[in-house]
């Protein structure tokens, strides 16, 4: 993939893993490459293991990642791809960490075809599979971020996200799908669900876009429920092969899907609602059983997303949604990108579709091309009802789709990687001679391509020059010093805590016991992680004692630019406790006092220009007594 060029540094050093991010964080490097470390350690561990069925066994029982406690990754992280990955690597040969990377960029290079495909389908013209990859390229920094981060779960779910979108297309577009499709998107579902617990928010708002569509008469409710039944059988498959997840069962797209489908099924009765009124009831609706499921289930695994939008639109703060909107990455949509996508002419060219297809789709609308007339014989009427068809019913749900994938990116920058790529796909419809037959003769449109490559190429080849120019040096002293004393110097059975991006190097390249991680999904190690990172708190020496403690800890690791820097006012590490904190407002931050003064609770063993690790005194009184 274009970006930035691997080194040929040796892939045993620690900081490959864990370096190769580019957007900032602020309080220490990037969100983006938290994970990355700790998910390519799981894959080394089974490489490791004496046999398959060991390295599986023991992340299936994994007791390392969140010390003491036993814990299935397999199942929480969304491990799929790293398995796959594995039993191909077994079978064949090559560097373990090459071949990795390799295996994710292969896969994205076949998404490439896939929208190749995808774009030449949807306009019925091959110049519409060439627009979506040229302006797939052009714009190549904003719609992937997989050049910088391959081991992210989006790298592995997202081609197999336009794969399933590529078939609920085609059975828009079918005049009579079969139930055979339903199969086909529930294959394609479950690839995209198993590797990413993020696919069901894309997912619902896929099944709210074909509902809009069916909604406006577009399609019928037989379409509609192949769609649905594709997704259902794609959930239960993905709900059993997580070994149960129950995240999925009280998620938003299990509760929107049991939502769509009453209303489907009693559509004859509800046809003379107003939509208004349909859709309301189905938000209202959807939002109940959400709540109910996860109420019943006794699920608050999620519940930090709801407390994260809501943080987006209100002056609601809390210590978990502030590490995560004070990445970049999860903040407001940056400003250069909208001025990015309209230098190459992607913005408008899709803009230009849209108007198109709404003034195309209103004057048929308005002339009733339909095979839903209304008769005076009923079954017919019901027949005409369930299999209706419109003209530009797929290109209605792609608007629909973009719209919501708008939404998602403008309130989450990390989004666009849904919103920018189906710009790209939008635009292809340049191409359609359904769409622009009204310029004329074909050559006309050709013209019209023609014009729109040769302008967008002046700023496209830019981008791409300056994609090409990213050369990247993963050299971390100060990490490799870090790495080197503990597993020189520590017990292998020692427990580490600290930041997390840290704690993902100290998992991969020494293999102790951690008691936090950056998987930030889970309800329990957001209050575990809320535990460690009081030492970044103006809180007590011996209340973070006490929290480290409790968690079992034998060394904690502190790191300045965790305790002293900010990315921006509100977004430093003692600043974000003082939302919680108040009584402790004013003091000094602890790890600053930890730094110069660690006992009697903490003793410094290793000390560099980034990293502080402390060992943790069980009985601080002995030191005391020394003392005095």
């Amino acid at each position: 993939m274009m970006g930035r060029r691997l080194s040929h540094q040796p892939l045993s050093r620690p900081v490959l893993y864990t370096s190769m991010g580019h957007d900032g964080l602020g309080m220490a490097g990037s969100w983006l490459d938290l994970v990355l470390g700790l998910y390519y350690s799981y894959y080394k561990t089974i490489i490791e293991a004496p046999s398959l069925y060991n390295g599986l066994h023991s992340i299936m029982y994994d007791n390392i990642t969140e010390y003491p406690n036993v814990i299935n990754v397999l199942k929480r992280f969304n491990l799929y791809p790293e398995s796959l990955i594995l039993y191909i690597f077994l079978t064949g040969l090559g560097e373990p960490a090459y071949f990795y990377i390799e295996s994710v960029f292969l896969l994205n290079g076949v998404m490439m075809m896939v929208f190749f495909f995808f774009g030449a389908y949807l306009s019925e013209s091959i110049l519409g599979g060439f627009l979506t990859v040229m302006f797939f390229f052009y714009n190549h920094g904003e719609c992937t971020r997989v050049q910088w981060t391959p081991p992210l779960r989006e790298s592995f779910a997202y081609p197999f996200f336009v794969m399933q979108m590529f078939v609920v297309t085609k059975v828009l577009r079918c005049h009579c799908p079969s139930y055979k499709d339903s199969i086909l998107i529930a294959l394609v579902t479950v690839c995209f669900m198993l590797p990413w617990q993020f696919a069901q928010f894309a997912l619902v708002t896929q099944t709210v876009a074909v509902f809009a569509t069916y909604v406006l008469t577009f399609i019928g409710s037989h379409k509609m429920k192949i769609i649905l039944s594709g997704q259902a059988l794609g959930l239960v498959i993905s709900y059993i092969c997580l070994f149960g997840n129950k995240m999925l069962l009280t998620s938003f797209f299990a509760a929107c899907l049991i939502t769509v489908t009453v209303i489907v099924l009693l559509e004859s009765w509800l046809e003379k609602l107003y939509y208004r009124l349909v859709i309301l009831v189905n938000s209202v609706r959807t939002l109940s059983i959400k709540l109910l499921l996860a109420k019943v289930l006794a699920v608050a695994d999620d519940a930090h997303i709801a407390d994260l939008l809501r943080s987006k639109f209100t002056d609601f703060k809390s210590f978990h949604t502030m590490l995560y909107t004070c990445a970049a990455e999860f903040d407001f949509m940056e400003q250069e990108t909208p001025w990015r996508v309209l230098k190459t002419l992607l913005a408008p060219c899709a803009i230009t579709v849209m108007l198109t297809t709404v003034a195309m789709t209103e004057k048929k609308y308005t002339n009733g091309d339909t095979n839903s007339q209304k008769t005076t014989d009923r079954k017919q009427d019901d027949y005409h009802r369930e299999h209706r068809s419109r003209v530009h019913a797929e290109a209605v749900y792609h608007i629909l789709q973009l719209l919501a994938f708008t939404v998602m990116a403008v309130i989450i920058m990390r989004l666009k990687l849904f919103w920018t790529p189906h710009l790209c796909l939008i635009s292809s419809l340049l191409a359609s001679s359904k769409l622009f037959g009204w310029l004329g003769p074909s050559h006309y449109r050709y013209a019209l391509v023609a014009v729109v490559v040769a302008a967008a190429t002046i700023q496209g080849l830019a981008n791409l020059k300056h994609q090409w120019s990213i050369l990247g040096e993963f050299s971390n002293i100060p990490q490799e010093q870090l790495v080197e004393w503990v597993n020189n110097e520590t017990p292998s059975g020692a427990v580490f805590a600290g930041p997390m991006p840290t704690m993902a190097t100290i998992k991969l390249c020494t293999n102790r016991p951690i008691v936090n991680h950056p998987h930030y999904e889970d309800a329990g190690l957001r209050e575990r992680t809320k535990k460690v990172y009081t030492l970044y708190s103006r809180k007590s020496e011996e209340e973070v004692w006490r929290h480290l403690i409790s968690l079992q800890v034998n060394y904690t690791i502190l790191e300045e630019s965790w305790c002293l820097r900010r990315s921006r006012i509100g977004c430093g590490m003692a600043e974000v406790w003082d939302l919680e904190d108040v009584d402790n407002r004013g003091k000094p931050p602890v790890c600053a006092r930890l730094h110069k003064m660690p006992e009697p609770y903490f003793k410094s063993v290793f000390r560099n220009s980034i990293y502080d690790v402390l060992k943790v005194i069980y009985e601080p009184n002995k030191v005391l007594n020394k003392k005095t």
